[in-house]
């Protein structure tokens, strides 16, 4: 072995030997009560390991214009401050935009307590209360009385558990001046949980001057414009010390001093989008995606071994090489595996065997020639890169486009792609090779053996382009008017904004049961969807009422309980903002692919290929439209995608007719691009054929999250095979100028 190709292997069996450092282990393993007893180099995403992912927009509307600069950052500060005493682990606050902060927090499945504790304002008020039951009988009947605002105190009373105080407008005291709450037990009756209240030094000076003023007087406490308790002023109190007491019960007194004791929000925050995944849909996310990938890969190594042999051991060594690179990669940049990033690991399979079988078939054609082994290996690759380097870098401009414009796990799912490319240039060209000059040099391989299911053709592909353009045409129209008439029935929570929520019951549970609860609550045109075992319920519904839903489901269906597997929630403004940048997103893929094909062929095949673009994506949505599936982010993520593998094949096939036009003589321009064709058809068949084998694996087994995501892969990818043959190709024919003459 000569000393280059010896430092070629070298590296290569260096390179796996990091991968396998780099990522091991893999991920975190827990002892049997959740400890963990070692953390994985590679980060779980929310939706396979559970948790709260949310979007929180800070109302600044109210501030002065000098209170507005920092008000994100000391909202951030002091949210962060919060989540701290909560006790979530490896939690994730950044800032987004102007006045948005994402929240995330792994593990968390308790909502409700989450978003109280990151949500609520903790403006804390001492306000005292008149005594003047005139006053109070006015303010009842909606009179003004100066100086007093009418509350309720919510709770057991005399007055039905709802108390009505006249309470001072100006506060007393505030909470500016707390230096510590800790939740405390009462020695009396059954030792019922309070928070107790530690003032600075002028707050206590404050206090004390108020307690001794008002002796026998009840001062209420106000907590974010809500009275928690009333207490009555027995004597005057110079320790600085407070409680509030209002039947908490352990966890909402404790969530009370960890507020506030970090602290007032300096304003309201509104959530605007929230996406919370349970730990059993969590779990269930990672089997069904790992199960999927599996079999995706077992189902193209057994193919690329049946087909290629000897070359399809070679195409799986550099496939399982590409995997390992992935995870490397992941583990390196502190990327995230989320589960459309597992849906891109199975992509990748496919496109990584893209790259080998392109590469084998140009093999297959050079020994046809007469050449020896070694020369046909040699004229394969340097024939096959071009196409190769073309087709991969317009699926990252998309790659790329997806990551820009997606949010939470879709750009999981692009950054697992673009890295699974970018190695995939690198296993299935450099590696193979060497792999192969190793068995040439010592082994003295001198021929493979290929199977070949698709002889020579030499069908008329390009007469059939008006027929194929007419059924394109129809396809589309009707397409287009189905969507056109289901209106925003297309659209999923993502762009149409709501709540879903999806429930796994204890047993089987009556629509008819919870479409009442649902009329009660307001929501009686509410979507509510079976999904699979019959205890699982998706429901969909315009506004945020998840809570209010789950209360009445738990009044209503008391012998029922159920678990909340995943609740995505989307403020209406964020829809919108989602729609439009899924838009943005899909017209600059189109475009810079667009730009890409010009600069690397010329006008007329950069067009071409553009419109048989948009026609696989524009026919793709027709057919989700038809089968009334919705649209949300990761469909848009599968129709970038389709853009990107679409024009695959057709990069291919200009690449070849380039180079036909150099090496044939005779024929028309038209005569060419056919010939062209029936050379490719073979490779587009079985790459795109390939492929499908692990798209068809996420479809069956990939669960419920990722079926419209790989249903609409489905479909782009059959799509594109028959747009590269009937429209990609012709079109160029149509815009080169006559069918004879001028080549």
């Amino acid at each position: 072995m000569n000393r280059n190709l010896q430092w070629k292997l070298l590296g290569i069996i260096l390179i796996a030997a990091v991968s396998v450092w780099l990522i091991w282990p893999p991920f975190t393993v827990k002892d049997k009560d959740g400890q963990i007893i070692q953390k994985g180099k590679i980060n779980l995403g929310l939706d396979l390991q559970g948790g709260m992912h949310v979007v929180l927009k800070v109302d600044t509307s109210k501030l002065p214009a000098d209170a507005r600069k920092d008000a994100v950052e000391r909202a951030m500060e002091i949210i962060r401050n919060r989540v701290d005493q909560f006790g979530v682990g490896e939690m994730a606050i950044q800032r987004q935009g102007k006045d948005n902060i994402i929240v995330q927090l792994p593990g968390v499945t308790d909502r409700e307590r989450a978003l109280e504790i990151i949500g609520k304002t903790a403006h804390l008020e001492f306000k005292l209360v008149s005594d003047n039951v005139e006053d109070l009988k006015k303010a009842i009947n909606n009179e003004p009385v100066e100086g007093y605002e009418l509350k309720y105190l919510e709770g057991d009373s005399e007055r039905g558990g709802r108390e009505p105080l006249l309470v001072a407008k100006d506060a007393s005291l505030t909470g500016d001046l707390l230096v510590n709450a800790k939740t405390e037990f009462s020695s009396r009756g059954f030792g019922e949980p309070y928070v107790s209240l530690t003032l600075n030094s002028k707050g206590a000076q404050i206090f004390a001057d108020v307690t001794a003023a008002n002796v026998n007087k009840r001062l209420a406490i106000v907590l974010d414009g809500k009275v928690v308790s009333a207490p009555v002023i027995r004597e005057a109190i110079p320790s600085g010390q407070a409680q509030i007491s209002g039947n908490f019960s352990i966890d909402q007194a404790n969530d009370l001093s960890v507020i506030l004791r970090a602290g007032a929000l300096p304003a309201p925050v509104i959530v605007e989008e929230e996406r919370t995944v349970g730990p059993l849909l969590g779990a269930d996310s990672i089997k069904s995606g790992m199960k999927a990938a599996i079999i995706g890969a077992l189902l193209v190594l057994v193919f690329m071994f049946i087909y290629y042999r000897l070359a399809g051991i070679v195409a799986n060594i550099a496939l399982m090489l590409n995997m390992l690179l992935i995870l490397a990669g992941l583990a390196l940049f502190k990327g995230t595996l989320t589960l459309p990033g597992i849906a891109g690991l199975i992509l990748t399979m496919g496109m990584s065997v893209d790259a080998n079988v392109l590469i084998f078939e140009r093999i297959r054609e050079e020994m046809s020639l007469g050449k020896t082994l070694r020369a046909s290996i040699a004229s394969g690759y340097h024939r096959a890169i071009s196409a190769i380097i073309d087709s991969n870098v317009t699926t990252i401009v998309a790659a790329a486009l997806i990551f820009k414009f997606g949010s939470g796990p879709v750009r999981g799912f692009a950054v697992t792609l673009t890295i699974g490319l970018i190695a995939n240039l690198f296993t299935a060209v450099a590696c193979t090779k060497v792999i192969f000059e190793v068995l040439c040099d010592q082994f003295n391989l001198a021929k493979l053996k290929f199977m070949q299911l698709f002889p020579p053709t030499n069908f008329d592909f390009i007469s059939k382009r008006k027929i194929c353009y007419a059924f394109s045409t129809i396809l589309i129209i009707g397409g287009i008017a189905v969507f056109a008439m289901r209106g925003d029935k297309n659209f999923g929570v993502d762009f149409s904004g709501g709540t879903m929520e999806q429930l796994m019951f204890n047993k089987p549970v009556q629509m008819d049961v919870i479409r009442g609860v649902l009329r009660g609550l307001g929501q009686g045109d509410a979507s509510i969807q079976q999904y699979g075992d019959p205890r699982e319920v998706i429901i969909r519904t315009q506004q945020n009422i998840a809570t209010q839903l789950n209360n009445a489901l738990a009044n209503e269906i008391k012998d029922n309980s159920f678990q909340v597997m995943r609740v995505e929630t989307v403020g209406p403004a964020v829809g919108r903002n989602l729609r439009q940048n899924a838009l943005i997103s899909l017209c600059l893929g189109l475009a810079g692919i667009a730009i890409y094909i010009m600069f690397r062929f010329d006008m007329k095949y950069g067009i071409a290929g553009v419109v048989a673009l948009i026609h696989d994506v524009v026919v793709a949505v027709g057919i989700m439209a038809i089968t009334h599936r919705q649209f949300d982010l990761t469909v848009v993520a599968a129709l970038l995608t389709i853009a990107g593998y679409s024009i695959n094949d057709t990069v291919v096939i200009y690449d070849r007719i380039r180079e036909n036009l150099r090496a044939v003589k005779k024929g028309s321009f038209a005569d060419i691009v056919n010939l062209t064709v029936n050379q490719m058809l073979g490779r587009t068949v079985l790459t795109t054929g390939v492929t499908m084998l692990a798209v068809v694996a996420l479809l069956i087994f990939g669960g419920e999250v990722l079926n419209n995501f790989s249903f609409c892969i489905f479909v782009g990818f059959m799509t594109g095979v028959y747009s590269t043959v009937y429209i990609a190709s012709p079109l160029v024919i149509s815009w080169h100028g006559k069918l004879t003459g001028k080549r």
